[in-house]
């Protein structure tokens, strides 16, 4: 399923004229420099081909992504060479690994491959080539001038392509690009069978090229398909790696091609603990993705820089987020979003040389938008300060179970994978986030908004049983016990802030932990210490008269306070404290517009 949709976006992408995937036999590369040659193949410069790029704070020096031919996917320790596209080693025959006939090696590959490819390319741009690696010293290759400048970089490991006079790229000849066609579709392949993928015999590919990009990931790339131990291999298939599990040449460069297309574009993929995410839709439109990121990142990307560039996405992500801050069903998105397309999502984690999917869900693009926007609907409650957004992100979500103490600020990569399955999926939240946030809670004594929104949300999916006071903002008429503990515990700790202006801690620094989950321990001593409070405060009366309402609704002479609450009537506990916290706030405000 995951190959079939990729090889099908490949495709749909092919056909389009505005897209700049490579065609079959052709591959993104990063490119660092040209080997600029005469007509008589002598190096004449090295031209630098680096661009610019923004990377957080800073522009940097970045390699450029070229359309070069297909790379070979370069396994066990001999020499093969890519064609018109290579690394020093290959290109001038030197490297700094102290490696010298392994360097001579690997410039011998790559002078057989292009005499090969170009013998009856009759044009002067294909002589050339022919003549650099005819008549290239590797033995002085490093006392050649042209080399002289960028020396430690060609020593780096980048990768070299070709210019003829400062002019054209030698991989761009149309008459040579015919020639490597022609080449790629004469190599030998006795391999044939059915392919798993589209289901036509077809030449069975046995390595499959590498998926770069994914964060964690070793530098050259990983494999989804392979195999190299007994262990994993079918009967008669053993040391034949990709024909345990026969993927036609044409899917396989379709799939892979596709994926490092999708990984390559940063405005368009996200980092979730350990997983890299990738979505795209059946459709060769940008607009699916971009609502999608936007989507999932809260209205931004890349710490608050938004790169998505369509803004018809923008103003749709606008309207959606609108209609959520005000309680309104999103229905449906407008007419530039055809809501039955196709729409996938995968997630994928590195695994030493291999590449591994954590998950991979595909449904209708407005089934997801739905999914999604219920996820943002659970999490609504009232601020607690006016700067706070409205809607916040995956990321900020998963960033509140991280001790602030913490060195390492990234959540649990199994934690981060399953918050954001039950978002996309619509089902219940993983335990493990409420948990998360509890402790942090009782750690930290402090209930922000976001804590308190995540609360909210997990037991409005997760429970029936609390449904009254999961609301936006203070519930007065609610008689649950736990809630109306939190908010007598809010009441008591505004007493005492009454009674002691400007006191650095409070109640809640020493008692709230007990206090939300053994009530009978701590409200009498709280309860006798209040009395205190309330006789030197100017308000006493009014702190009197609320904690005498609350005792009231809970009929406390007839229902003592519990000995203990479950987690869950701990989270019921935490909103009923933050609800009437933040009452009184919103109190102090109104009074201050009043005043202005």
């Amino acid at each position: 399923m995951i190959l079939q949709s990729l090889v099908k976006y490949y495709e749909i992408l092919a056909n389009d004229e505005d897209s700049n995937i490579p065609k079959l036999g052709y591959g993104k590369v990063n490119v660092s420099y040209a080997v600029n040659l005469s007509l008589e193949g002598e190096p004449l410069n090295i031209i630098p081909l680096k661009i610019s790029a923004q990377r957080g704070k800073k522009m940097v020096e970045i390699p450029q992504s070229m359309e070069v031919p297909e790379q070979e996917k370069k396994a066990g320790i001999g020499a093969k060479s890519n064609f018109l596209c290579e690394n020093a080693s290959y290109v001038f025959g030197v490297d700094n690994k102290g490696k010298p006939e392994r360097a001579k090696a690997c410039f011998e590959a790559f002078k057989q491959l292009h005499l090969q490819i170009l013998k009856d390319v009759n044009n002067a741009t294909a002589q050339a080539v022919v003549n650099y690696v005819s008549r290239w010293d590797v033995d002085h290759a490093l006392e050649h001038p042209a080399l002289a400048e960028y020396l430690d970089e060609i020593l780096s490991g980048a990768n070299f392509v070709f210019k003829i006079n400062g002019g054209e790229f030698v991989h761009q000849n149309p008459e040579i690009r015919q020639a490597w066609e022609t080449y790629k579709s004469n190599l030998d392949n006795t391999n044939t069978m059915q392919c798993l993928v589209t289901g036509q015999e077809s030449p069975i590919a046995r390595l499959h090229p590498s998926i770069k990009g994914v964060r964690g990931a070793q530098s050259v790339g990983g494999s989804l398909v392979s195999f190299n131990e007994r262990a994993y291999e079918s009967y008669g298939r053993e040391k034949e790696q990709g024909l345990n599990a026969p993927v036609s040449e044409y899917a396989t460069f379709a799939y892979t091609t596709v994926l490092n297309y999708l990984l390559a574009d940063s405005a368009h993929k996200l980092n979730l603990g350990d997983a890299t995410i990738v979505f795209w839709a059946e459709s060769p439109k940008k607009i699916y993705q971009d609502f999608m990121t936007l989507y999932l990142n809260g209205g931004t990307v890349n710490n608050g820089e938004n790169l998505v560039q369509d803004e018809a996405a923008a103003r749709e992500i606008k309207s959606v987020f609108e209609k959520i801050k005000q309680g309104k069903p999103i229905g449906d998105l407008s007419d530039i979003f055809d809501q039955e397309t196709n729409f996938y999502i995968l997630a994928i984690s590195p695994n030493a040389a291999r590449l591994a999917v954590r998950f991979f869900f595909a449904n209708f693009f407005g089934e997801f938008v739905k999914k999604v926007g219920r996820h943002y609907e659970d999490l609504r409650i009232e601020k607690q300060y006016p700067t706070e957004p409205d809607i916040f992100s995956l990321w900020r979500v998963l960033n509140e179970t991280v001790s602030p103490m913490s060195k390492d600020k990234a959540a649990s990569p199994l934690l981060a994978g399953a918050v954001l399955k039950a978002i996309i999926t619509g089902t219940q939240y993983p335990a493990g986030l409420y948990n998360s946030i509890m402790l942090r809670i009782k750690a930290e004594k402090e209930i922000s908004y976001y804590k308190a929104s995540i609360i909210k949300a997990y037991l409005s999916r997760n429970t029936k049983e609390f449904k009254e006071v999961l609301t936006m903002a203070l519930n007065e008429q609610s008689e649950n016990s736990a809630y109306i503990l939190g908010r007598l515990f809010a009441v008591l700790e505004k007493a005492q802030l009454d009674a002691n202006p400007g006191i650095s801690a409070t109640i809640k620094d020493r008692y709230f932990t007990s206090a939300c989950a053994t009530p009978s321990s701590v409200f009498p001593v709280l309860l006798r210490l209040t009395q205190h409070h309330i006789s030197k405060a100017d308000y006493g009366h009014t702190s009197d008269r609320r904690i005498g309402d609350l005792l009231e609704k809970m009929d406390i002479a007839n229902n003592p306070f519990p000995a203990n609450l479950s987690l869950e009537q701990q989270g019921v506990f935490i909103l009923g404290y933050y609800h009437q916290r933040n009452a009184f706030y919103q109190k102090n405000n109104k009074k201050s517009e009043a005043k202005e």
